[in-house]
């Protein structure tokens, strides 16, 4: 069912950048203003300039971000700044982090996967998309032909086969890549022995691909390889993929909370008082930081039996909101399937954003009324900051409860999962249309 293949990347030649951390970024949809300045300021063969260009007040349709990238793509190429691996190769990949002052490895691998609809089966979404997005990544691969970051993908192989080959062939050199970026280290290997390479991809065959991170992306490589069909251009199938087995003891997956503004005639108490019909909303006593870390405890316990989440009015005012009884996820969305209904994200989207708040599907995709972050704290100051009316903290969403929505043909709301850490750019670059 997983279509794999190794691919012949295009990396950052070390003889002419010296130091690889200084032309790494985030993926492009978590780079702010602030951070693709810098990141410009930081090194002229930043993949910035390709896969987040600055747009410019004199653009028009002959110059633009789009072409500014492809223009330097093309140029970097020609002066032997990125020089393409000359084999298929798979790219063995890991991450050392910390979280909660425990060091993790997550292990993966870098490869190509064929973009096709969800219909057939073989890739398997968790969330929904916003249309806007995926023009900008539709512009960018016709412009450039090629994705300059990886989306994130998981598989299910509790022996671990893939695993094992990739690092049996990893411990026979030192790694081609070793960088660290903020908190995280990074380490690439290119594996490009032909037996190696087919042997993998075998293992993954008969197995499906469920999207983690880069959803927009992903469906923005399945057109894109229509279109270029249909114009009888090839090598267009593939998309770059970071790969991790579920049973791989590295996976993290931290929550996105919701900051809530611009809803009419907004009232906290209000609100409460209306949420006590399905939830049993208990406050939290502390202040600051203090009485965060008792909402967030209160949360995962409570959290650990029924949809729970937190709530932040401000002032110092700190609420547990859990469901009153976890059969109530029987009567509401009946379009969605129970793995959706039971997710705390659900329940918080249609009992308390929608059914409350007036937030539905239609106002989340106009992107007017919540904005996410995953850093609980600034939760907090935004409320009190008065950015936001309202926000909605939430527990980590289990990868199984990820694997059991995807794996029923459906999808969470989006930004239901953060994939802790993020698949840097910059590491390789996949070419199509070669």
């Amino acid at each position: 069912m997983a279509d794999i293949i190794g691919i012949k990347a295009f990396r950052y030649n070390k003889e002419i950048v010296k130091d690889l951390s200084k032309v790494v970024a985030p993926p492009y949809d978590v780079i702010s203003k602030e951070k693709q300045e810098e990141l410009y300021r930081g090194h002229d063969n930043n993949i910035i300039r390709l896969e987040l260009g600055k747009k410019l007040d004199t653009d028009t349709d002959q110059e633009n971000v789009y072409t500014r990238a492809a223009q330097t793509y093309a140029q970097w190429k020609k002066e032997g700044i990125l020089k393409q691996d000359t084999k298929p190769s798979l790219y063995f990949y890991q991450q050392e982090f910390n979280v909660n002052g425990e060091k993790k490895i997550r292990s993966g691998f870098l490869c190509g996967l064929k973009a096709e609809g969800y219909a057939s089966g073989n890739v398997k979404p968790h969330e929904e998309t916003l249309p806007k997005h995926k023009a900008d990544r539709l512009q960018l691969m016709h412009h450039t032909m090629a994705n300059f970051s990886p989306i994130f993908g998981l598989y299910s192989q509790p022996e671990q086969t893939a695993f094992h080959l990739l690092k049996e062939a990893a411990t026979k050199k030192e790694p081609d890549i070793a960088i660290t970026d903020g908190e995280v280290k990074h380490r690439l290997w290119v594996i490009d022995e032909a037996d190696t390479v087919q042997k993998v991809c075998a293992s993954l065959k008969e197995l499906p691909i469920y999207i983690a991170d880069g959803h927009h992306r992903y469906e923005t490589a399945s057109t894109f390889a229509e279109q270029m069909r249909a114009q009888g251009i090839k090598n267009c199938d593939y998309i770059m993929i970071a790969l991790v087995n579920l049973y791989d003891e590295g996976l993290v997956v931290l929550p996105t909370h919701r900051l809530m503004k611009n809803i009419k005639d907004f009232n906290t108490q209000t609100l409460l008082q209306n949420l006590k019909n399905d939830f049993i909303i208990t406050q939290v006593s502390g202040q600051g930081k203090e009485g965060l870390q008792k909402l967030l405890l209160e949360m995962a316990q409570k959290g650990a039996q029924i949809p729970t989440f937190g709530i932040y009015t401000g002032e110092n005012h700190f609420y547990v909101a859990q469901l009153k009884d976890k059969e109530m996820t029987k009567h509401y969305a009946p379009e969605h399937c129970q793995a959706w209904r039971d997710l705390d994200v659900s329940v918080l989207h249609s009992l308390v954003l929608e059914k409350q708040l007036g937030v539905g599907p239609k106002e989340l995709a106009a992107e007017g009324y919540v904005t996410y972050t995953r850093n609980d704290w600034e939760a907090i100051q935004a409320v009190d900051d008065g950015d936001c009316q309202i926000s909605f903290l939430l527990n980590s969403t289990l990868v199984q409860q990820v694997l059991d929505v995807a794996g029923a043909g459906d999808k969470m709301p989006q930004k239901s999962t953060f994939f802790y850490p993020k698949v840097i750019s910059g590491l390789i670059i996949n070419p199509l249309g070669e």
